[in-house]
């Protein structure tokens, strides 16, 4: 954003004013706090320094204002009328009057109480300087071999609905001839290396995609800057969070199965004909740029629109 054609230094001219507070940052140093009051203090600061001490703030009072935060919504809405609820180290930011009235960036935002949230794509692998880069990766992508009809990469979770499916698609792909197999619990480094990541998501047609530690999972982002076809197993991995960057037909770059319905996958993926996995690839190269974080020295010119472009643009039209 420093770099950004229409960043102004004259707050009389601003349409949009950013708040850098590093909450992420923030919420990990406090996390293992047990006094809700010293975990809370600073963004409570915060909401104070912004509302009372910053003349522009009344100008809308605050809904011109916005923050991003690197993690989920639910590590900043912690409630304490729910007793016995654990808490993961949350802290109640976003619960804040000041700061509902703010816009929130966030890479996961809560589905019924996010009204003031906008997902925003977990950064990957790829940061171009220029759009020539950007074309040369989009190329690279869509001309990519895919011997593999699908792909999974990720590691078993010990309870709950994540460690459900995850059991299930690992069974699934690895039973399949057609399916590329990348067990993150048996080899974590391979899974951390963004050259083998993408070397199983660029030889695979659809990837599987069920949700995270939460809803949403990085890579999603992953498979999309890879031409891989998501897979996704829950609305709110993608769906409900990132209205801004990824097409309202669904249909159009991803493919939908319930988590609680067991289906045999492969079935399901070979019913889709190659014609129509190239139609929806297209839709996915074609994404590429507006789903990249731009190198941070790019400059502001770089001549195409990524991930900061659009989220601007996007609170421009939802605040004016």
């Amino acid at each position: 954003m420093l770099n950004h054609p229409c960043r102004t230094n004259d707050p009389a001219r601003a349409n949009l004013f950013y708040v850098p507070f590093y909450g992420g940052f923030h919420m990990s140093s406090m996390g293992r706090e047990t006094n809700y009051t010293a975990r809370d203090e600073l963004a409570v600061q915060l909401a104070e320094h912004v509302e009372q001490q910053q003349p522009w703030w009344g100008r809308r009072n605050g809904k011109d204002h916005f923050m991003v935060l690197g993690r989920t919504a639910w590590d900043f809405m912690r409630s304490d009328r729910q007793q016995g609820v654990v808490d993961y180290g949350s802290n109640t930011l976003l619960n804040l009057p000041a700061v509902r009235n703010m816009s929130v960036f966030v890479v996961e935002r809560h589905p019924s109480e996010g009204n003031n949230q906008l997902g925003i794509p977990y950064p990957s692998y790829f940061h171009p300087y220029t759009v020539d880069q950007v074309r040369d990766w989009q190329r690279k992508v869509a001309g990519s071999n895919r011997p593999y009809l699908f792909s999974y990469i990720g590691a078993r979770r010990k309870e709950g609905v994540a460690a459900a499916i995850r059991d299930e698609l690992m069974q699934q792909c690895s039973e399949s001839e057609h399916c590329m197999l990348l067990n993150c619990t048996a080899d974590a480094s391979k899974c951390s290396d963004p050259k083998e990541v993408l070397r199983v998501m660029m030889a695979s047609r659809f990837c599987l995609q069920p949700r995270g530690d939460s809803f949403t999972r990085r890579s999603v982002f992953d498979s999309l800057l890879a031409g891989c076809l998501p897979v996704l197993f829950s609305r709110h991995t993608a769906y409900t969070q990132y209205q801004m960057y990824l097409p309202e037909n669904t249909t159009s770059y991803s493919v939908f199965l319930w988590e609680d319905e067991k289906v045999n996958i492969e079935e399901e993926l070979m019913k889709i004909g190659s014609g129509k996995v190239e139609e929806m690839r297209k839709v996915v190269v074609d994404l590429i740029p507006r789903l990249t974080f731009a190198h941070p020295n790019a400059s502001g010119d770089k001549g195409f629109e990524d991930v900061v472009d659009v989220a601007l643009s996007s609170l421009l039209r939802l605040v004016y």
